[in-house]
């Protein structure tokens, strides 16, 4: 392979806060980076070219695919078809391949999939009607109802405790189809970043991720478990690598309960629990993704040092303009990587940022602990203001 700089052309379906870290990792390798998106001036745009359109727009992927090398997403929303029909169309590569975001839009699947080939997931079932969730209530005692399609951040996700419950839960979805996963009494919420490359797999350090209302707070990496359990965090990861199709970075989700480890959820992209990468190790998940679906060589996943990354949401309130105040000790902060997503409306819980800070080389910024509590203080004391309001 002859690799020369400037470089190629990488089409992204998605134009988010994941676009925007892409296309910012892409860049000093000479990569460009077109997205499509249908908000006007997406995250994204501030640092790539923006084609304006719905993620399942099949004249926005044509467009993509003209002016690109080679396609990817960085959203599930993506639609596989109309991949499939501009891959054929326009023999342009997609990695993952459109056979991928297929098996992992529905979360059935995805769980069939995995189970046919002997990798541990909860136990779960096919919920199709109100009876088919009362009898997996009464099989596994407590579930969580899970939409097959379009669920994120906690969105689609239902905990069902008893048969009494299971008509309403069923209508908070919006109806089958659904599936019914047991509900895991798990010690640690893990997940490892994993990438395939050209004839390359690869994991990073496997981490733990702190969730609230079902929304990722923090990640610490690595995870606070024992060597076992992390090594066969990131052996399992693989092991899911093996069974999907096309090169990229992929965010892998598992329970950590009694020793052993479950795969929870897949996705096929960058993911928030791997924004970590960015200051905590030797390549980003960003620029691998990147590399990745180019089909160059990887970068390593080595670690730099101990690593917190911490999220900042959008206030419980309603939705306004953004403008994020309180930078300051952030900015300030020895070793302290302050993200702003570029999102133009604050909305509750939104995930508008992060902060990480990474442990260095002569230990003086503390233990683990001491990483999260200074995270935790940063984010704290980052607030949103009104933009609208008057001055005093």
């Amino acid at each position: 392979m002859t690799l020369t700089l400037p470089g190629p052309t990488i089409g992204v379906v998605g134009g988010g806060q994941l676009g925007r870290m892409l296309a910012e990792s892409a860049a000093p390798l000479g990569v460009d980076v077109v997205v499509l998106d249908p908000t006007p001036d997406c995250p994204a745009s501030a640092v790539a070219t923006q084609v304006e359109g719905s993620f399942d727009d099949p004249e926005g992927v044509r467009e993509l695919a003209e002016r690109a090398d080679v396609l990817t997403f960085e959203i599930e929303l993506a639609d596989p078809d109309v991949l499939d029909s501009v891959r054929e169309e326009y023999g342009v590569a997609i990695h993952p391949s459109p056979e991928t975001l297929r098996t992992i839009q529905d979360k059935l699947v995805q769980k069939q999939t995995l189970e046919d080939a002997g990798v541990p997931v909860p136990p779960f079932r096919r919920v199709d009607d109100v009876e088919d969730l009362k009898a997996a209530v009464e099989e596994f005692s407590a579930v969580m109802l899970k939409a097959r399609t379009g669920g994120y951040d906690g969105r689609g996700n239902v905990p069902v405790k008893s048969v009494d419950e299971a008509e309403d839960a069923l209508a908070e979805l919006g109806g089958a189809p659904a599936m019914a996963e047991s509900f895991v009494e798990f010690e640690r919420e893990l997940s490892v970043i994993a990438v395939r490359g050209d004839e390359e797999l690869r994991t990073f350090p496997a981490g733990e991720n702190v969730h609230e209302d079902e929304i990722l707070r923090e990640t610490v990496v690595p995870a606070r478990t024992t060597d076992e359990v992390r090594e066969r965090a990131e052996e399992v990861a693989l092991d899911v690598l093996s069974l999907l199709d096309g090169r990229g970075v992929f965010g892998i989700e598992l329970f950590e309960s009694d020793g052993e480890v479950s795969v929870n959820e897949i996705a096929p992209r960058p993911h928030n629990s791997g924004h970590w990468t960015i200051e905590g190790a030797l390549t980003s998940q960003f620029e691998q993704h990147a590399r990745s679906v180019l089909g160059w060589p990887l970068g390593s996943t080595e670690r730099r040092g101990v690593t917190v990354s911490a999220n900042i949401l959008g206030d419980v309130g309603e939705t306004r303009e953004a403008e994020l105040r309180g930078v300051e000790r952030a900015l300030s902060t020895p070793g302290a990587g302050l993200h702003w997503y570029g999102k133009r409306e604050v909305r509750p819980l939104r995930k508008m940022g992060h902060v990480t800070l990474v442990e260095d080389a002569a230990g003086e910024r503390g233990t683990t602990d001491d990483l999260l509590a200074t995270a935790r203080g940063l984010t704290d004391e980052l607030t949103f203001g009104n933009t609208t309001e008057t001055a005093e």
